[in-house]
This record gives structure tokens, C-alpha cells and sequence, in this order.
């Protein structure tokens, strides 16, 4: 008996410990609600399912839409030898462990191990590698699943041995079909209790579950524990005793993967283009969905500077004062200032001018290293360094008239060089011609 005992179809000893949504696992393809793009009749993953011509597979796809369901699917209708395990708790060793046992079941018994890793994406480099020769050689056949984007969770060597199957968030007809189910059954569900619950409340949780079909089994059965059962339980369970029950919506937000840039680029790009209604959503929908609020508003600064710059100083001002104010105020009251923030950057003039300007900059940098700060400006707090021309030839443009002078700063090698070109926008337009006359009464002087 090891840690990695397979997959028993037959055992049933702990079903009466399971949470709904265990016991709810559709034991055939028959059953299973949505993925009809994967699942469906003829589609390529249900015939390789009931075929059993398995190869190495990574399921991708949001939680709750039915990777490990199908895992379990798959374990219950194989000839070959089925491992489950979780990269949650498993390390190297367990892995070393796994990759034993299949060695030995094709030496001696001549059947492929099915290795079905669940979160395979929390497995780090060298762990991953460590599949790489058994799926190569045939010994194990791997399944993987992952909430994550498997192109930057799952190294490239291993991802290229692996057919990817994108699982779709389930739509709330899926849910509604999976939630009646659950009431009718008399097994795995609540037929056998004297529970009713109205289409209004189903559909309430079928939207509320997001596509989910873990959470809105969850909701169910906590409505039936605690609104009770035939004792106690005089009418069907309301929409209204549901949202009791919910009281907040827990939005699908990993503030770790995907989801997370995604959800601040929408963010960006929203406030990039002027608009202030996406502005508000988004930000409201990170901070909903759990995100550090204090993060939003270092994006929303970095945005000021790198999307507004000097168009309109008071961006940042403004972005700068969200964090004070949060951390003073603190939830929910201050998520006000974070929003005023980036419904302000939303609506301020753009410009990427001073963002462009540090772009050319570094580019110079990088291009010419360390050139030698011209003699002219370089500080003389020495009689040897003054003697050795610090500070030769340097005009003081307070003695001048206007304060101007013609007088370059920067190193031989880029005299002359522009690097910022203000825009007609906002304080920029302001700033474009207060350049130009610099310039003129630069062009003037000697």
C-alpha cells in the first residue's frame, strides 16, 4: 500500500464523507454537462477516451468547468493503471516514487500508467523535468491540469509532448442542469430529503456561480444544511433565503495568474482610452475579487506618469492622494479615492511623451554606456580639479538675461540630441510653446 495507491472505481467507503460535489462526479461521458467542444459525440477527446488510446494531455481551463471530472472519467473506463495525485502536497520524492511503480507495472505487467496530476502548474521546474524521459519513453501517459495558462506555467520541453485541451467556463444552462440533477438524485443528492428549492433560486445560483459548478453545488448544499431538511423545511427554498445565505460574491480573481493581468490590462488600456465607466469596473472588480488594493493604485501611479505624464500633473497628484487617503481611511470607504483616482487618469489628456522620452534615453544609454560628463558642468569643489578644467567655460544663466543661455548639457557625443517632445495636449500644449521659445532666445545668443 503506497501514498499513490490507483484509482479503485469500485470504492464507495467514503461517499457519505464527500462534499456534494465530490459525490456528484459523473462516473461517464453520458453525464457530464458542457465541453460539448471536447466531449461531445465525435469529438476528438471522447473518442480517445473511449478508445482508451491516451496520450499525454494538459486540461486547461477555469475552476470548476470539469478537468478532474473528466480525469475521473477517464479512471473509471481505462484498462491501464490510473495515479492521481495533487501538486499541492506531492514533492520530488513523491514523484520519484510514482515513476517507480509505473516502471515496474510496464516491465512486469506491460500497462501504461495514467498519471493524472492535479494543479500540475504548482509543480516548479525541476519537478516537471522530472516526468519528461517516462513520458518520452511511454511509460507513464501524463494528464495534467492547470487554472493557469499552461504556455507560461508548464515548461516548454514538457508542454511540447503534450496535446492542450481548453476547458470553457460552464454556462449557466450547464449549472442549472448539474443543480437539478443534484436535487432529484436520490444517492449522491438530496432526492432522498423532503428539500425543495424554486427555479428562481436555482437560477440565482447558477449566476452566481460564475461558471463554476464546485461553488453552486456548495451553495446548494449549505442551503440544505442550513435551512434544514423534511423537519423543518415548510416551502421551497427562495431566492431571497439563497442570497441570506451567499451574502457576498466571491468573483473568480487569481491574484497570481492569468486572470490578475488580464484583469489590469483591461484596467490600462480602459484608462488609456478615455474611458471612464470601464475605469471604474475594472478597478472595482480587482478589488471585489480580493486584489491588494495598494497594488491598483501603484498601477494607477505608474499609469499617470507613463500615460499622462505632463500632460496633466495633477494626475499623479491625484493618484498619490488615493494611496494617502486609503491607507487613511482605510475599506470600504477608501476604495472611493482609488476609484476617483482612475476614473481622474481616465479622463485627463494623454500623453506617452515623457514615457518615450525614457525609452530614447536608455536607448542611449545602453548604446553609448558611460560617456564623460562634459567639463563645462562638472562641479570644481577642489583647487586641483579646478585646475584640471572642472568647471571651465560654465555659464551661470542667472546672470543672463532671462535665465537662458546658450550652453549644451549634455555629453559630446549627443549634443543636440531631443529627446522630449511635448504634445498638443492638456499642459503639454503650454509646455510645447514654452520650449519653443527657450529654443528661440537660445538661437539668439552667442
Amino acid at each position: 500500500m503506497t501514498l499513490f495507491d490507483s484509482f479503485n472505481k469500485s470504492d464507495k467507503s467514503f461517499t457519505g464523507y464527500a462534499p456534494m460535489a465530490d459525490r456528484m462526479r459523473p462516473s461517464k461521458l453520458e453525464d457530464f454537462a458542457g465541453q460539448d467542444h471536447l466531449v461531445g459525440q465525435g469529438k476528438v477527446l471522447r473518442q480517445i477516451i473511449e478508445n482508451d488510446k491516451l496520450y499525454s494531455m494538459i486540461f486547461w481551463g477555469p475552476p470548476g468547468s470539469g478537468k478532474t471530472t473528466v480525469a475521473r472519467i477517464i479512471a473509471a473506463n481505462t484498462k491501464n493503471k490510473f495515479i492521481s495525485f495533487s501538486a499541492v502536497v506531492a514533492g520530488i520524492k513523491q514523484i520519484k516514487d510514482v515513476m517507480e511503480l509505473a516502471s515496474y507495472e510496464i516491465r512486469q505487467n506491460h500497462i501504461k500508467t495514467i498519471l493524472f496530476v492535479d494543479e500540475i502548474h504548482r509543480f516548479n521546474k525541476a519537478q516537471q523535468d522530472a516526468f519528461l524521459p517516462f513520458v518520452e519513453n511511454g511509460t507513464i501517459v501524463l494528464i495534467g491540469a492547470t487554472t493557469e495558462n499552461p504556455s507560461f506555467e508548464v515548461n516548454s520541453s514538457l508542454l511540447s509532448r503534450c496535446k492542450v485541451f481548453i476547458f470553457n467556463r460552464l454556462t449557466e444552462g450547464n449549472i442549472l442542469e448539474l443543480l437539478a440533477k443534484a436535487v432529484k438524485d436520490k444517492v449522491n443528492g438530496l432526492g432522498a430529503y423532503n428539500f425543495k428549492i424554486d427555479e428562481d433560486a436555482l437560477r440565482f445560483i447558477a449566476q452566481f456561480a460564475d461558471g463554476d459548478a464546485r461553488i453552486a453545488y456548495n451553495i446548494l448544499e449549505l442551503a440544505f444544511n442550513s435551512l434544514g431538511s423534511e423537519k423543518t423545511l415548510q416551502k421551497p427554498v427562495n431566492s431571497s433565503q439563497i442570497e441570506a445565505i451567499i451574502q457576498k460574491k466571491a468573483l473568480l480573481y487569481d491574484k497570481n495568474g492569468e486572470e490578475h493581468f488580464n484583469l489590469i490590462s483591461a484596467l490600462h488600456k480602459s484608462m488609456r482610452g478615455s474611458d471612464a465607466d470601464g475605469a471604474a469596473y475594472w478597478t472595482l472588480r480587482m478589488i471585489e475579487g480580493g486584489e491588494d488594493p495598494l497594488y491598483i493604485i501603484r498601477r494607477i501611479v505608474r499609469f499617470a506618469t507613463e500615460d499622462i505624464g505632463l500632460a496633466d500633473t495633477n494626475a499623479l497628484v491625484v493618484a498619490l492622494a488615493a494611496k494617502n487617503s486609503y491607507e487613511f481611511i482605510g475599506p470600504p470607504e477608501g476604495y472611493l479615492a482609488i476609484i476617483e483616482s482612475a476614473i481622474y487618469c481616465a479622463l485627463a489628456p494623454k500623453s506617452n511623451a515623457l514615457y518615450t522620452a525614457y525609452n530614447n534615453v536608455m536607448g542611449d544609454i545602453k548604446n553609448y554606456l558611460s560617456l564623460p560628463v562634459p567639463m563645462h558642468i562638472r562641479n570644481a569643489p577642489t583647487k586641483l580639479m579646478k585646475d584640471s578644467g572642472y568647471g571651465n567655460g560654465y555659464k551661470y544663466p542667472h546672470d543672463y538675461a532671462n535665465a537662458i543661455v546658450n550652453q549644451s548639457y549634455l555629453p559630446e557625443k549627443l549634443k543636440g540630441k531631443k529627446y522630449y517632445a511635448p504634445t498638443e495636449r492638456g499642459f503639454e500644449k503650454i509646455l510645447k510653446e514654452r520650449l519653443a521659445k527657450i529654443n528661440e532666445l537660445k538661437g539668439k545668443l552667442p
